[in-house]
């Protein structure tokens, strides 16, 4: 989609924390087409520390290692966002950007979700481990 005038394309922007790339190869839930699904024309963002936290799981062996792999080819389809923040913590930064950014969040960690939701961030969390669901802040 072209973008308008002032350069927003109408897209919704869609921030994917590092459990939420894991959803494919552990669910089988094509994440891309739920998103598709609940938003039509999306964005898909992804912060370079959860890149971070993907690779060190791909150093491992079994299904979260080849969960990590799988996450990984699905980030680098990504809109990438370098680091640019003193947060501390990987989900401090995804609340930080969401907030600044404008971005739906999506998660299955519950504490970030909760989080997120306390500061009125929309968040799309999986729902009986088939679909994915979007709740409001």
């Amino acid at each position: 989609m072209a973008a308008d005038r002032h350069g927003d394309s109408g897209r919704v922007r869609v921030l994917l924390d590092t459990n939420a790339l894991l959803m494919p190869a552990q669910f089988g839930i094509d994440l891309y087409d739920e998103l598709m699904g609940l938003f039509g024309d999306f964005e898909p963002i992804v912060l370079e520390e959860v890149i971070g936290e993907l690779s060190g799981l791909t150093r491992g062996h079994g299904r979260d290692a080849s969960a990590a792999r799988v996450g990984l080819a699905m980030a680098r389809r990504s809109t990438v966002v370098p680091s640019g923040s003193t947060a501390e913590h990987v989900d401090d930064r995804m609340i930080e950007y969401a907030r600044e950014e404008g971005c739906i969040v999506v998660t299955n960690d519950r504490e970030l979700r909760n989080a997120l939701l306390d500061e009125g961030i929309g968040v799309v969390s999986m729902r009986r481990e088939r679909t994915l669901e979007l709740m409001r802040g």
